[in-house]
């Protein structure tokens, strides 16, 4: 049996034995066979642990075990423990948390008299704020979901208003995404590390993901230094009221607690340097040292190198199983409700329900609190969603008890490089909600990320489900604005000019529809960071106005009597169009020519995508190469659909039109969404993989020329001499188109006609 694969017992932080191996079939996070293993074997005892260790090393000595459908015979022949141990992770098929929520806590549809509404916005425009005030949740007191300045919400937090008892279910994301999460900020700190940072920048590399969706501070706790309190005194006003709710003190991770926490990062660190230490000599060996004359591509391939062994590094590896024990501890420490937990005592769900409001919440915020106090034991970051139902109705005068279901999720973005596009995890939403909540600043109102979201809703046939909450409208001041209708006159006509610009881009149809849903479904709010008692009565009144417009978006639209009727021509010039407008930027992003507006990304997030997209997953940060597509594909069609060559009858007026047209666009946007997943993404996984590994000088641009050869690939340039894979390419689309038009009721004429 190769030494490889060898299973060993250890002393872990698991109370008993523990078991080690690398194993043969599971992959790690680079998607690299031998994934290193450490698990509990459930004893104490010495005999029984070498009983079952050599149990395991009968499944891993013979090849003809390594198959997940050899589980039921495994369990004819080896202990429960061992089976699980190895079998885990090996069957066919994956939790899926969405199903799992549903079954816990239906969410109630349009039948039920319900309104779903998903609330979208930039990070800090308050959409979690307005949700708040929408469910009678007191800032100080409930504190439930919670807000910041800073990126907060992760995770979609799904509220249903009714009456009875509180209930909430939580899931988490599953084990190995877990671990790809860690070993990604292991690794940041260890780059970190061998290029001489400080302790606290060490440790703030792996206590926060890049991507700020993983937060390990939350978990284990924070990691900060007397002279970083010292710094923090000397930007500090004397007046200063401190805005932080307070907690109570059974909520608190205690003194001897967190003392306990900074002990462990401190080994942490230690370890980290030693690895770091270790890994550096034999690179160093082999190609000197890191150092500061160096050029920037010689560094780049220095540390990529440097990265890729400590990756495979056999202490790198046991400090990554260390974390992820620490990380399962904290599941121990929920003492309310029940924890559901897979074959490998993964968690997977949280299930919980209780009468009182307060006990309730107080319970449900160790998944949903950003708290600096309760830092050590929040498993927020490990939350991939959030049913709550109960009475979690508004308080001010009016509202009485609304039937809805509220989804809140991740804000999306600020910068125009954020919102190139839109993640494809929010428009996949867009069929099952009955209103696209909006939430933007009033100060800043359409800036490029609420900008590509109207873009995105409109070209995709969901116009009529849109409504906007103007907030911080109390912050619209000048001596030009003297009266609300002066400051709604000025916020309407940065809406208008919005729109103007992206006319081109959508067709005037599309930018008409839009302008008047935003006209009709408008409110503006502000003091909404106030107790609800406290908002002024014409703001309330604007609430009450939003609560109106969202129970009425389940109102059926009146039926549409006309048809559009089409003939395939120019269909060929739209979509090179949309190719061009998806390779030109990303021809820009990946250094390899110039494109106005986008910067080439570094080498790290370009590397990092092509990590995402090898395993599945459609976007790193703001690169959505998969959502760019769509978005491209989707503009160019909805322009195309906006122009047929006649109608069946006679549109009344602009809206008739566009309603007969938007069904169309819905259903092309769905068929393209799986079009381009699978072009993009689940046809290219092992050249993605393959972009992944390139390491060492010069990898760089072999990825970004590996990347580009993909896009190529997936979407290929249209033209009168294209190839036979662009003209199969383009016979998808028409198909799309086809389909799509038949089954909303149009019709397609010959050109011969």
């Amino acid at each position: 049996m190769p030494t490889y694969f060898t299973a060993t017992k250890v002393r872990s932080n698991r109370p008993g034995w523990s078991v080690t191996f690398r194993h043969p079939v599971r992959t790690d996070s680079k998607n690299r066979k031998g994934l290193k293993v450490r698990k509990g074997l459930g004893t104490a005892d010495d005999a029984r642990a070498d009983e079952l260790v050599g149990q395991l090393n009968s499944l891993l000595g013979d090849e003809a075990w390594w198959t997940g459908d050899k589980r039921k015979d495994a369990d004819h022949q080896f202990d429960p423990v061992v089976v699980s141990i190895f079998f885990e992770g090996m069957e066919a098929g994956s939790f899926n948390s969405v199903a799992k929520r549903d079954l816990a806590i239906p969410l109630p549809t349009s039948t039920d008299g319900y309104s779903r509404a998903l609330l979208l916005g930039t990070t800090g425009a308050g959409k979690t704020t307005l949700l708040r005030h929408l469910i009678g949740s007191d800032h100080e007191s409930d504190r439930f979901p919670s807000t910041s300045t800073a990126k907060t919400t992760t995770a979609d937090t799904e509220i249903i208003t009714s009456e009875g008892d509180f209930e909430a279910v939580v899931t988490f994301m599953p084990e190995h995404q877990a671990r790809a999460y860690v070993d990604e900020c292991l690794e940041a700190a260890c780059l970190e590390a061998v290029q001489g940072s400080s302790p606290a920048k060490i440790m703030a590399a792996l206590l926060q993901h890049e991507e700020q969706r993983f937060r390990l501070s939350y978990v284990l706790g924070g990691y900060s230094t007397s002279q970083g309190r010292a710094d923090d005194e000397e930007f500090s006003f004397d007046d200063d009221v401190v805005d932080v709710a307070e907690i109570s003190p059974d909520e608190m991770v205690s003194g001897k607690e967190q003392e306990q926490n900074r002990s462990r990062l401190e080994r942490y660190l230690s370890t980290i340097g030693e690895v770091v230490s270790a890994v550096e000599a034999r690179v160093r060996r082999e190609l000197g040292g890191l150092r500061s004359e160096m050029s920037a591509d010689d560094r780049a391939a220095w540390l990529e190198i440097f990265a890729n062994e400590i990756f495979y590094d056999g202490a790198f590896a046991e400090l990554g199983l260390d974390l992820m024990e620490d990380i399962a501890r904290r599941f121990d420490m929920v003492s309310t409700g029940t924890i559901e937990r897979s074959a490998s005592e993964w968690p997977t769900c949280w299930t919980y329900a209780e009468a009182d409001r307060a006990t309730f919440l107080s319970s449900v915020r160790w998944f949903a609190s950003n708290h600096h106090l309760q830092f050590g034991r929040l498993l927020t970051p490990l939350v991939d969603g959030i049913h709550v139902c109960g009475p979690f109705f508004p308080t001010f005068e009016g509202a009485g008890q609304p039937k809805l279901v509220l989804i809140d999720g991740e804000g999306i973005g600020h910068t125009a490089n954020d919102a190139s596009s839109v993640s494809t995890r929010i428009t996949q939403k867009f069929e099952s909600v009955d209103a696209i909540l909006l939430v933007d600043n009033a100060q800043q109102p359409m800036q490029a990320a609420p900008l590509a979201l109207l873009r995105t809703v409109g070209t995709s046939g969901f116009s009529r489900k849109l409504a906007v909450a103007f907030t911080h409208f109390d912050q619209v001041k000048g001596a030009n604005l003297s009266t609300f209708s002066q400051k709604t006159d000025h916020v309407t006509a940065s809406i208008k000019n919005a729109i103007s610009s992206i006319r081109d881009s959508i067709g005037s149809g599309i930018a008409g529809t839009l302008s008047r849903q935003i006209e009709r479904n408008s409110v503006f709010l502000g003091g909404l960071d106030r107790p609800t008692d406290k908002i002024p009565t014409g703001f309330i009144k604007e609430l009450l106005k939003l609560l109106t417009i969202v129970q009425e978006a389940i109102t059926p639209s009146a039926a549409v009597t006309v048809a559009p009727i089409y003939q395939f021509k120019g269909l060929e010039i739209a979509m090179r169009d949309a190719i061009d407008a998806f390779r030109n930027p990303w021809h820009g992003r990946l250094g390899l020519g110039y494109h106005d507006g986008i910067s080439k990304e570094h080498w790290t997030r370009i590397k990092a995508l092509s990590r995402r997209l090898a395993n599945g997953v459609d976007e790193y940060s703001s690169l959505r190469p998969v959502a760019d597509l769509l978005g491209c594909l989707q503009e160019e069609a909805a322009k195309w659909l906006d122009r047929p060559a006649e109608w069946k009858g006679v549109p009344a007026n602009d809206e008739e039109r566009e309603g007969a047209l938007d069904p169309i666009r819905q259903l092309v946007f769905a068929k393209l969404h799986d079009l381009v997943s699978s072009r993009l993404r689940d046809d290219q996984l092992s050249r993605w993989r393959e972009a992944y590994q390139f390491s060492g000088k010069g990898s760089a641009s072999l990825r970004a020329d590996l990347i580009n050869n993909i896009h190529h690939e997936a979407a290929p340039h249209m033209s009168a001499a294209m190839t036979q894979d662009a003209r199969d390419f383009l016979d998808k689309l028409y198909v799309i188109l086809q389909d799509a038009i038949a089954e909303a009721g149009g019709e397609i004429k010959s050109l011969a006609a």
